[in-house]
């Protein structure tokens, strides 16, 4: 009943569950989250990972399972990828022989939630625009908390009717901010990361020199969160630096690969932005020591090897001092 009612909706209708099936292409740390609210709330969703495994709790919690990212598309009318790296979104998405935009049917939706190059955006657009279709690039921040607790900040850039249409869906992931026309929602989200690798930077240093102080650690770090430092890395990413918990809610591969878009769009608008070369050079030493499948607050063990300290075990230190 859903499919057919599908058949006949138009750009105008307000999406729900009764006239909208949804496709998924990409269920790893942030999408099985985001995709789990969408059908919750009761929508016709069909999935396809590369890995099954990634995508089982979701086929168990009623999603269907494609065997390509084609076959997604042509089982929806809205179909959405988040994906690793910009090689992955021109796969998924273009591939003439199985990508989703040749089995969406005219009138679908593109949406591209993965973080990406503007002009790989403008390029998805330009294709989706060819064959009767929308596109939008809607980056997210928030990591895998705000991906679990359906409060992700959505960048989106395209046509703002579209984009309209699209909230009933987006509200059920977190907030969308319209950001201006295609490939804005990218440069929206590129600048979230410019604005991250430094506060990440930041926070692992004031980790380090307060340890070196002889700080109880903990104690400083509960101390600032409520004041002019206070930060949502802060608040994500301290208590799991303590605990040495170093697994990815953001992968530091993927954040090396943002930051080294973010390095290029700088070249191309003849920008200086030393911070950011700065942070981009301490992550990949991380990705050098073999970390780069770890979380972004792995940070902590490149400045530890830069000064020699080590913070491990600093947690249950600072809970016998107490």
């Amino acid at each position: 009943m859903a499919a057919a009612a599908a058949t006949t909706t138009t750009i105008f209708e307000p999406m729900s569950p009764s006239n909208t099936r949804v496709g998924w292409i990409g269920t790893g740390v942030m999408g099985r989250s985001m995709c789990s609210h969408l059908v919750k709330a009761g929508y016709e969703v069909t999935v396809f990972n590369r890995t099954l495994s990634k995508a089982q709790p979701l086929i168990d919690m009623g999603a269907r399972l494609a065997q390509s990212p084609l076959a997604v598309a042509s089982q929806s009318d809205v179909v959405f990828s988040i994906v690793g790296f910009p090689s992955d979104v021109r796969s998924v998405l273009l591939d003439s022989t199985s990508g989703a935009l040749p089995g969406l049917r005219p009138g679908g939706v593109l949406v591209d939630m993965t973080t990406s190059e503007p002009s790989l955006a403008a390029e998805i657009s330009a294709a989706a625009t060819i064959k009767g279709c929308h596109s939008v690039d809607a980056p997210v921040s928030g990591g895998d908390r705000g991906a679990k607790n359906g409060s992700l900040a959505i960048f989106a850039g395209g046509d703002k009717t579209v984009i309209d249409r699209l909230s009933p869906l987006f509200a059920l992931m977190g907030r969308v901010n319209y950001m201006g026309a295609t490939g804005k929602g990218q440069f929206a989200k590129l600048a979230n990361q410019i604005t991250i690798a430094s506060t990440m930077v930041g926070l692992v240093e004031g980790i380090i020199y307060a340890h070196k102080a002889g700080l109880n650690v903990e104690s400083y770090l509960n101390a600032i969160s409520t004041g002019a430092a206070g930060s949502k890395s802060l608040d994500l990413y301290g208590s799991r630096i303590l605990k040495r918990d170093f697994e990815a809610g953001f992968y530091v591969n993927h954040f090396v690969k943002d930051l080294g878009i973010c390095l290029k769009e700088c070249q191309n608008m003849g920008l200086a932005l030393p911070g950011l070369a700065l942070a981009q050079q301490l992550y990949l030493s991380l990705k050098a020591h073999g970390e780069g499948n770890l979380g972004t607050q792995a940070l902590i063990l490149t400045l530890e090897r830069l000064n020699n300290v080590s913070l491990e075990n600093l947690a249950s230190s600072n809970s016998d001092a107490n």
